[in-house]
């Protein structure tokens, strides 16, 4: 076996920690070392910012080539989806047939919506965790206003039309309400349709929204969406889904737009590999360097890793510097014995609505404006991370047109 091979290093996954893993092993230069990183796309996709899509802004902003990110990088990015994983050969087959062999493998595919197998849910419900995902929200709200026309004879079938379910109340349906809340009014009056039709319901299974941030935070984020006019249930679940009907446990509601934000579980390719095993939340088992249990130099980071904090952008990214050191160590002969993953606590920036969020980082809490511009230097410093200076500001300041879905709202288009 050459040196070379011995130094082949294969990244599955082209979001946070996969990215994050790819470029901080391509800075430390290691010796005889080939970094391929396989993504099934082409970009990489920001999705802290997903809602910004749906409500009108550029793809530009949350949409990422990753030859932008990898320019002048010694990592080879290759467009396929991993069907196959074979850990004991290791060795990998992609969709495309083609075969790729590994020394180092790094899985940091992410997760995937789960539904629960609530009946109807999947077929009838938008997701939200793609920009596809995301467009097809977009696009199915603007044929809604286009399409919606009030009169005396169905103002019912207008209300149903105007009725927008959103499920899930943590991070990702909070964000998503607040920003509907403004953005469909926006999109009413341009329509010439009456704004008093809309109706906005969040749903969350448990007693409080943010389940799992402190309650100060939650009880913020419920006085926010109310005061935008966001109709809050909590301790109810969704048992069944139709088209024009979503049914709880104790009442059903009428609409046409049911948003599931709700839950996920890890990447549908950890489910066919042999010999890795699972907790309960069906997360990957790991060591404290990050490689899965009874395997060397094959490591899980992200989602799908059965650590504390797994499932957040910050954890990902955090994952793959950790990672890129365990591996720059091994191929360098460096003991890792000193080497041990400690969680890092993550911070939390939550918008709700433009120009308003809630922060947590430690022991500070800020709300408001203030917040809100804490969230945008995140997103600043996240774009600064990946990209040279100039394209990470044109990453930031993308998305000032109000939408480009509909022709009466691109009338207006470059004047928001």
């Amino acid at each position: 076996m050459t040196q070379e091979l011995q130094n082949k290093i294969i990244i599955v996954g082209g979001g946070f920690g996969g990215i994050r893993t790819a470029l901080d092993l391509e800075k430390k230069n290691l010796p005889a070392s080939k970094i391929i990183l396989i993504s099934d796309k082409p970009h990489f996709e920001y999705h802290p910012a997903l809602y910004r899509i749906v409500t009108g802004k550029s793809p530009l902003e949350v949409c990422i080539p990753l030859q932008d990110i990898f320019e002048g990088k010694k990592v080879e990015v290759v467009e396929d989806s991993i069907i196959e994983a074979n850990l004991e050969q290791r060795e990998l087959k992609g969709i495309s047939g083609s075969r790729y062999s590994f020394n180092f493998l790094v899985l940091a595919l992410g997760s995937e919506t789960t539904y629960f197998n609530i009946p109807g849910l999947k077929e009838y419900s938008f997701g939200f965790k793609s920009i596809n995902e995301a467009l097809r929200l977009r696009r199915h709200l603007h044929e809604l206003f286009e399409t919606c026309k009030i009169s005396d004879k169905d103002l019912e079938e207008d209300v149903c039309r105007l009725h927008f379910i959103i499920v899930g109340g943590g991070a990702s349906g909070v964000e998503l309400a607040g920003e509907l809340a403004i953005y469909t009014r926006k999109l009413a009056k341009k329509h010439q349709l009456n704004p008093s039709l809309i109706t906005i319901d969040l749903i969350e299974a448990a007693s409080r929204l943010l389940p799992t941030l402190p309650e100060e935070v939650s009880e913020k984020a419920r006085k926010r969406l109310q005061s935008l006019g966001v109709n809050i249930f909590l301790n109810r679940r969704v048992t069944e889904g139709e088209v024009k009907k979503v049914y709880l446990k104790d009442m059903q509601m009428k609409t046409e737009t049911v948003i599931w934000t709700a839950g996920v579980k890890p990447h549908h390719l950890f489910y066919k590999i042999q010999g890795l095993e699972q907790d309960k939340q069906e997360r990957v088992i790991v060591d404290k360097l990050l490689q899965a249990k009874n395997f060397q130099n094959i490591f899980i980071i992200g989602d799908a890793a059965a650590t504390p904090y797994a499932g957040l952008a910050q954890t990902a990214i955090y994952d793959g510097n950790f990672v890129a050191e365990v591996i720059r160590r091994k191929i360098l002969g460096i003991s890792v014995e000193k080497c041990q993953y400690y969680p890092l606590k993550p911070s939390y920036a939550i918008p709700i609505g433009p120009g308003w969020a809630a922060v947590l980082s430690g022991n500070y809490r800020f709300f408001g404006r203030f917040g809100w511009w804490l969230r945008r230097l995140a997103d600043l410093r996240f774009f600064l991370s990946i990209l040279p200076f100039r394209k990470a500001l044109l990453a930031f300041q993308s998305g000032k047109t109000l939408c480009e879905i509909c022709s009466i709202c691109s009338v207006d288009e470059g004047k928001n």
